[in-house]
């Protein structure tokens, strides 16, 4: 029987089978944020183990309240800022340096095809779209990871997701992956990796995959992944160029994290997208999700458009092509968040930033606060926002706030009219 790409990781990573089902594996990285990272480092040191295993594979970041907004997140902020200094990691991204973990990392190259991955986060699933196993984990395993660079799972299964058809102008895989949890359930990829494939995944950017593999937790799994191919090497070539010949040389060495062709799956699932309308969520759960067509006009106080989901250049470029020459209904407020440092810069070099700003948006720096509800974007009770995050639990932005789930296509079309609209009846092609 063949392997899937989460077995063949598991089998090459395997440290330890202390019993049946347990599989202690070797990790490849460790990243770290200020919100959930603390708690590991001061348990550490309480244990007299304030070590790290590895200081070239930990990565670190300020992300989730920055600059700190009080006390409390002022003190995780030092927290993690003196453990970095203290056994001299390499990477560490503080205030001015920093953005938001699931995009900084990728973009500084640090995961790559065949990698596991942990985080204190669980939207570390971002990182299979480059063919890597990558999971979200608590305060234990942090700290495991941290001190000798492992991590028990359970060996999960695998979901196939198929994604077939063409997608229409003005549907983005931000409505892809909406529709996939809509059908799934959001307990329906529970101790699973959601494997994507298919002509639409092959054929979508390193953002788009990124996108899809970041709301795998949104349906349960463990993990999203995608298969590695021409699109991740192009990506991962000013970081790769010095350890292969050539392009060609990269995509195929990739394919030992290919699934093989007789590989077992728990299940397999088919969607045809041909057909696939824009995507909103309701209500509060990621799988309370509808077409655009059947929420539109629903009122909407905010508008936010950045996050770890969709805060990426080609996300911003979708939203400002709307924005463009447009100005925000007076009823709502519109924030932006690019979600890193370069992202920003080069949104700036192509006069984005200036068509959000001319359109009335709040541009902020490079931060996951508003999609947490924590800072720079907090609702207040009863207030509705218009989001390209990724969770719509109730009071996930504010107490007592709700969040409609959308790609930033919609978003930004929602933020001219003041209400849920498709974004293909401002524009003929967005």
């Amino acid at each position: 029987m063949g392997k899937t790409i989460a077995d063949k990781i598991f089998a090459s990573h395997l440290r330890d089978e202390p019993f049946e089902g347990a599989k202690v594996l070797n990790l490849d990285r460790v990243l770290c944020h200020e919100i959930t990272t603390p708690v590991a480092i001061a348990d550490l040191e309480w244990r007299g183990k304030d070590r790290v295993f590895d200081k070239s594979k930990i990565k670190a970041v300020i992300d989730h309240v920055t600059p700190s907004k009080d006390t409390k997140t002022a003190i995780q902020a030092k927290m993690i800022r003196e453990w970095a200094r203290r056994h001299e990691l390499e990477d560490f991204f503080d205030v001015g340096r920093n953005g938001v973990c699931h995009a900084l990392f990728p973009e500084k190259g640090y995961i790559r095809p065949g990698f596991t991955v942990i985080m204190g986060d669980s939207h570390t699933c971002t990182h299979g779209a480059f063919g890597a196993f990558a999971a979200g984990v608590g305060t234990t395993d942090l700290e495991v990871g941290i001190l000798k660079g492992v991590c028990a799972f359970r060996h999960p299964a695998t979901i196939r997701v198929n994604l077939r058809g063409g997608l229409k102008p003005g549907v983005y895989s931000k409505d892809v992956i909406l529709h996939v949890i809509a059908k799934l359930g959001v307990n329906g990829a529970t101790d699973a990796v959601l494997e994507f494939a298919g002509p639409v995944t092959e054929g979508m950017s390193m953002e788009a995959r990124m996108t899809l593999c970041n709301m795998a937790i949104e349906a349960g799994g463990t993990c999203g992944i995608c298969m590695p191919d021409e699109i991740t090497a192009d990506y991962l070539w000013p970081f790769i160029q010095d350890e292969y010949p050539n392009k060609e040389a990269a995509v195929d060495d990739f394919k030992q994290w290919h699934s093989d062709p007789d590989a077992e799956y728990k299940q397999i699932l088919d969607f045809d997208l041909s057909d696939l309308e824009p995507q909103v969520s309701y209500d509060y759960k990621p799988d309370c999700v509808k077409p655009v067509s059947e929420l539109a006009g629903a009122r909407v106080d905010q508008v936010y458009i950045g996050t770890c989901t969709n805060g990426r250049i080609e996300d911003l470029r979708v939203a400002a092509k709307i924005l463009d020459g447009r100005t925000i209904a007076d009823s709502v407020r519109g924030v932006v968040s690019p979600a890193t440092p370069k992202i920003f810069r080069q949104a700036l070099e192509e006069g984005l930033i200036d068509i959000f700003m001319q359109s009335g948006f709040c541009v902020t720096n490079p931060t996951c606060g508003a999609c947490l509800g924590m800072s720079n974007g907090v609702l207040a009770p009863g207030e509705v926002c218009a989001s390209t995050s990724n969770r719509n639990f109730n009071g996930r932005m504010g107490k007592g706030g709700m969040v409609h789930l959308m790609s930033p296509a919609t978003a930004a079309a929602t933020a001219v009219t003041g209400v849920i609209t498709d974004a293909r009846t401002l524009l003929s092609r967005v």
